[in-house]
């Protein structure tokens, strides 16, 4: 089914899974969660998308109504990202898709996270 026929037959899901269609938006948003956080920080905390998927996924969130993009009059220019009620609403859907991804996951899938895990406690 075409994106455009899911939209049309089931117009409340196929919202919602449009806005958080890609595996960076939800991400995105587990990060901000409730504060506000400028580009670089983004770029920091999510270090392995590109700059220009952050920028794209970004300015998608800001037109679904999830995050509002607050701009400075300074210099250097400043841009902070926060969500919005909506943005705020979706957290406890994706802490639930979590919970349900670690309870059903593969024992190999498992391994990996402990080990990613044990990486990041040893790096701080």
């Amino acid at each position: 089914m075409k994106k455009n026929e899911m939209m049309k037959y089931n117009c409340p899901l196929g919202k919602a899974m449009s806005a958080l269609g890609s595996k960076w938006k939800p991400i995105i948003a587990l990060v901000i969660k409730d504060r506000k956080l400028r580009f670089g920080e983004l770029a920091v905390r999510i270090n392995v998308i590109s700059r220009k998927v952050l920028t794209d996924q970004l300015r998608e969130m800001e037109t679904d109504g999830l995050i509002i993009r607050e701009e400075f009059k300074e210099i250097p220019p400043r841009v902070e990202y926060s969500l919005t009620e909506k943005g705020l609403a979706l957290l406890p859907i994706l802490y639930l898709l979590e919970e349900w991804e670690s309870k059903y996951q593969s024992p190999e899938c498992k391994k990996m996270q402990m080990a990613l895990e044990k990486e990041k406690a040893t790096s701080i």
